[in-house]
């Protein structure tokens, strides 16, 4: 373990400085990549069968690698299998049972400093005739907590399964049958503005959504693309060649924005096209909705990983990069759209858990 953490301080920026290792036990509101947990093994086990260890992020706007030591990390957490995150909760499986889930407080910034970490069980997971629940796409949380009375938490998986709960008040899952096919890397999230699952159907031309009641049928809204950018026809040919994956996000403000990726086929990491569409009205009268093609977000950050998208006002962390997107997958990446360039962010070793955590108030 001390091998990983001695790697981990090493990370750097392509032709930049050295990113910097710095503890803390309090953070600011900007955002964070979840990196690892680090323990002592010789220490051996404390009450409650925990270990004491660190918990290492990534913040993109100070360069920094932040520790929070001091952290008591239960052993059936460090026996299981991160799976996702939303909100700044983590989502995890048991090693030896994946439908065994729990949620917990180890990468949230605003309990970070903590030194207990919280854990929330969820109902044990079933599969439906056409699905699966081994591989996971992402997961969506609605509220801010899991112990909020009406927090829904929902899980995409690989396929066409897509299974919702209440923590804490339902005892089993309510599995859904997506009835289009979705990109396998479409994004599941959660719009506050409008209180709903979005999913972006595959080709990125339709919304697939769900209530907070998740009984209810899914509502279909298209979107429509009045601009699009002017590329040589030989460019969109070889774009659909590319891997594709569509992100809708939503702005503080509750502007919305659908992000496509575009990836070398059986490549890790190299991406090929970045393109930004914003929704211009909220719904028409015929119930689409307009999409504008646009290389300037303004003041905004938008961050894409394996978990739901989010978007952050630049000015409000010193630091982030106005107008740009920051990725996390096989590496992390920050496409700058005023300059039309990609940083990469070295990491020697992949962090177990790449996922992006939002700004959190403490």
């Amino acid at each position: 373990m001390s091998q990983l953490l001695c790697r981990l301080s090493k990370l750097s920026f392509r032709n930049k400085d050295v990113v910097k290792q710095k503890s803390v036990r309090l953070f600011s509101t900007s955002p964070c990549l979840a990196l690892c947990c680090v323990w002592n093994d010789t220490l051996g086990l404390v009450e409650g069968g925990s270990y004491i260890g660190k918990v290492l992020f990534f913040d993109p706007a100070k360069k920094e690698i932040l520790q929070v030591p001091d952290k008591t990390i239960p052993q059936k957490l460090l026996n299981s299998k991160t799976i996702g995150a939303s909100q700044g909760w983590g989502f995890s499986s048991e090693e030896s049972n994946h439908n065994s889930l729990h949620i917990s407080d180890l990468f949230n910034p605003l309990t970070a400093s903590k030194s207990k970490t919280k854990m929330i069980p969820l109902p044990p997971l079933t599969s439906m005739l056409y699905g699966q629940t081994k591989v996971v796409c992402n997961v969506a949380m609605s509220s801010s907590s899991p112990d909020e009375e009406d927090c829904v938490v929902a899980i995409k998986f690989f396929g066409r399964q897509l299974s919702m709960c209440k923590p804490g008040r339902d005892i089993a899952w309510t599995n859904i049958l997506i009835p289009l096919d979705c990109a396998e890397n479409s994004n599941l999230m959660y719009s506050k503005r409008d209180q709903r699952f979005y999913l972006p159907a595959a080709g990125g031309n339709y919304l697939c959504s769900w209530d907070l009641h998740f009984g209810n049928d899914p509502k279909f809204i298209e979107l429509v693309f009045p601009d699009l950018p002017s590329f040589p026809q030989s460019t969109w040919e070889d774009l659909d060649s590319c891997i594709r994956e569509d992100h809708w996000v939503e702005s503080p403000s509750g502007q919305s924005f659908l992000v496509k990726r575009y990836s070398r086929v059986g490549s890790k990491g190299p991406i090929k096209q970045m393109m930004v569409f914003r929704e211009e009205d909220q719904v028409t009268a015929n119930g689409t909705r307009n999409m504008c093609y646009t290389q300037d977000i303004g003041d905004l950050c938008i961050f894409l990983s394996k978990n739901d998208p989010f978007c952050v006002v630049a000015s409000s962390c010193p630091g982030l990069i106005p107008n740009s997107i920051y990725l996390m997958d096989y590496c992390v990446a920050i496409c700058d759209l005023t300059k039309g360039t990609v940083t990469r962010v070295d990491f020697p070793e992949m962090p177990s858990t790449p996922f992006w955590i939002p700004p959190c108030s403490v």
